[in-house]
């Protein structure tokens, strides 16, 4: 159980070591300069908006508090960093949205050069790809939020609460696995609900990857790459271990 943990636990490294491959540089390094380019444009617009509306308060202070201004030197930068820190976090879930037409191929891709072109997929045009593709994000999301609430209220409950961050974790990375695994198996016409069955097949193997996932996705500046990097371990785990297949093994919907 823990070598198959550990074995899933690596894959999105090993994608993280294919970025420059010459066969997947454009579907890489495309959306992350688009999103570089969305994160830096919202990045600036923050901090400016930020910074205006905390002088504005500095302004309106009562003369018996205007001796609190020279703290600005101190405030600012705090109030600045918190706005730079939620930005920074927020951008791997925008960013998913944006590059998913981007990952679909990008996971076709990896299959390909993995198996020489030898794993039959279903025909599709590329354009349901990129018309569809977002709308499947914003169902995963979806799911995700209708099971995050539930497990929310544990924080409520005294006692239950200590096991929270375990949890949380443990749901966090799951969700994660599901997440990227969707681009591999979608190309093969596998649908949300069959992908989940799949996951729940091989739980150690799926759980390590999405542990790998979450560590790279807390990690800053290396957060923005680990999006290509769990797209590229997610179709390789699906390839080496033929999860595809277990499709046709999964209880009917």
């Amino acid at each position: 159980m823990f070598s198959l943990f550990a074995q899933g636990f690596r894959y999105p490294f090993r994608g993280l070591h294919l970025l420059l491959h010459p066969e997947l540089r454009a579907l890489v390094w495309l959306p992350i300069l688009i999103n570089t380019a969305l994160f830096g444009f919202g990045l600036y617009w923050a901090g400016n908006s930020a910074y205006a509306q905390l002088r504005q308060w500095l302004s309106v202070l009562p003369d018996w508090l205007s001796w609190l201004s020279w703290l600005s030197w101190l405030i600012v930068p705090l109030f600045a960093l918190s706005a730079i820190l939620v930005l920074f976090y927020s951008f791997t879930a925008v960013a998913n949205i944006i590059a998913s037409p981007f990952n679909g191929v990008l996971a076709e891709r990896v299959e390909d050069w993995v198996t020489n072109h030898q794993t039959p997929r279903p025909e599709q045009p590329w354009w349901r790809d990129v018309l569809y593709a977002p709308f499947g994000e914003l169902r995963k999301l979806g799911y995700f939020i209708a099971r995050a609430l539930p497990l929310l209220l544990l924080l409520l409950i005294p006692g239950f609460n200590i096991f929270f961050p375990l949890l949380w974790g443990t749901f966090g990375a799951w969700m994660l696995a599901l997440q990227y695994l969707d681009y591999p198996l979608a190309n093969h016409g596998i649908l949300f609900p069959a992908q989940r069955r799949i996951a729940r097949q091989h739980p150690s193997i799926v759980l390590g990857f999405g542990c790998g996932v979450l560590l790279m996705t807390i990690i800053p500046g290396l957060n923005f790459l680990s999006m290509p990097s769990a797209v590229i371990g997610a179709s390789l785990l699906c390839a080496h271990e033929q999860l595809p297949q277990s499709a046709s093994r999964s209880l009917p919907s």
